[in-house]
This record gives structure tokens, C-alpha cells and sequence, in this order.
């Protein structure tokens, strides 16, 4: 199970892994419903290294990415569940509106992006290729979504559709 932590204390957890000789891999992302496409993304990135480390957006950037109504559960919650899994050593929260400036200060050997980009088109990129590291792109096809997950839910409990959580 992984820890969740500050800036602060990530960077020396850090600098003790790297004096070890482990490896590093960053994945980041907003994580607001936990679905098999982010099990798969969070397993295909910790293949890619020793250590696996997740930036979990804050709420304050993820409404300004996903819009109204989001997120659905708090920056803290988000975090504390992706720790949650196995293959998770740290999970750090992010403000900034990308992640460059969080790569830029850990320089992991490789930071991990979903299928929903090609090494081509992370935001990211020129900053990880500045420290020399990587960009890999792992998981599964974008066949899952956290926006199709409320969709899914708000049609169940559609009264007009004959289905609610007290019938089902």
C-alpha cells in the first residue's frame, strides 16, 4: 500500500530511493471515480520502474479540466484511495495546471501517460526529454471514463426509466 504524501516529504523519500539505485515513474491524473481503466494505466505505469509515484490533481484543477459538478469526492479521498493499491508507492497532490512543474523537480526516469496520447502529444514531453528521462505510454484503450460513469449512474436512477436504488 502507498503512502500519501507532501512535496517535502516525497522529495526525500525520493533522494533515499534513488541512493538505492531504484528507479522512478510518475503517473498523473485526476483519479474522481476509481474504474479498471485507471487499475490498468496505475499497473502499466508501475511496470515501467522500482518506484511508482501518482500526482493526483486537486479539486481547484480538476473543475477547471472537467467542468461543473466536479470533482465528485475531495483531493484528499482521491489520493488516499489510489495509495490504496498495490503497486502505488507514493501519491502526491498537485495544483498546478499540469504536471511539468512536479516532473521538473522529482526528474523521474520515465512519466507515464494514458492511451489517450502518444509520446508525441504529451503536454509534458520537452521537459522530461530536457532532464533525460522518458515518456511511456501505458495502459489500456481510452475504453473507459469517469464522465461515462456519471452518465451510466444518473440513467439508472432516472425515475422515469422505472429503476431506483430502492428497487434495484
Amino acid at each position: 500500500m502507498g503512502r500519501v504524501v507532501g512535496c517535502k516529504e516525497l522529495l526525500a523519500l525520493v533522494a533515499a530511493d534513488r541512493a538505492r539505485g531504484l528507479t522512478l515513474a510518475l503517473a498523473n491524473g485526476c483519479f474522481d471515480l476509481i474504474h479498471v481503466g485507471h487499475v490498468r494505466y496505475l499497473a502499466g505505469a508501475a511496470a515501467e520502474a522500482d518506484r511508482l509515484v501518482v500526482a493526483v490533481n486537486d479539486d481547484r484543477s480538476v473543475a477547471a479540466l472537467k467542468g461543473e459538478g466536479r470533482p465528485i469526492l475531495a483531493a484528499g479521498e482521491r489520493a488516499e484511495m489510489v495509495a490504496a493499491f498495490g503497486m502505488v508507492d507514493y501519491v502526491v497532490v498537485f495544483s498546478a495546471p499540469t504536471v511539468a512543474e512536479l516532473l521538473e523537480t522529482l526528474q523521474p526516469d520515465v512519466h507515464c501517460k494514458g492511451t489517450d496520447y502518444t509520446v508525441d502529444t504529451v503536454p509534458e514531453r520537452a521537459v522530461v526529454q530536457a532532464y533525460g528521462g522518458r515518456t511511456a505510454i501505458v495502459g489500456d484503450p481510452k475504453d473507459h471514463s469517469t464522465r461515462d460513469l456519471i452518465r451510466m449512474a444518473a440513467r439508472s436512477l432516472d425515475p422515469r426509466r422505472g429503476s431506483t436504488p430502492d428497487s434495484q
